[in-house]
């Protein structure tokens, strides 16, 4: 046998550079499909746990909530001990309500101070960098 009855036939070592390209291409496509099924897999796995995170987040802050209202009654139960119970209750709507106001005056002022939602050095950026373009083809 000489050395090109070695390469053909059905026992041959070395493939044909057509078939190796095939083979090629056909396990990066497994290995792309592969890749996407483990990235959907890991997505929805912390899909699940941001949903969980979420959730408990949620619940947090409604407990934070009644926190603070079981807070409100505790002061207005103590200031009762002192003044009638309408008093102690209005002097603590009046208090919160001070403390409220002084908030949304400051809510007001940082969102005066973010000026428009619109991305203005981004836009200057690509705005630049097309005149840049431009100046460079026209040379």
């Amino acid at each position: 046998m000489d050395a090109v009855g070695r390469h053909q036939g059905p026992g041959k070592a070395e493939e044909s550079v057509g078939d190796l390209g095939a083979q090629a291409s056909q396990q990066i496509s497994e290995l792309v499909r592969e890749e996407m099924q483990l990235a959907r897999a890991e997505m929805t796995q912390k899909g699940k746990r941001f949903g969980v995170g979420g959730g408990l987040f949620g619940g947090s802050g409604l407990v934070g909530f009644l926190a603070a209202q079981a807070l409100v009654a505790a002061v207005i139960a103590a200031l009762a001990l002192l003044l009638p119970l309408w008093a102690s209750a209005l002097i603590t709507a009046a208090l919160l309500a001070a403390v409220a106001a002084v908030m949304a005056a400051a809510g007001k002022k940082q969102i005066g101070k973010a000026g428009t939602l619109t991305p203005e050095q981004a836009i200057n950026s690509v705005k630049a960098d097309v005149v840049e373009i431009k100046e460079a083809a026209h040379r």
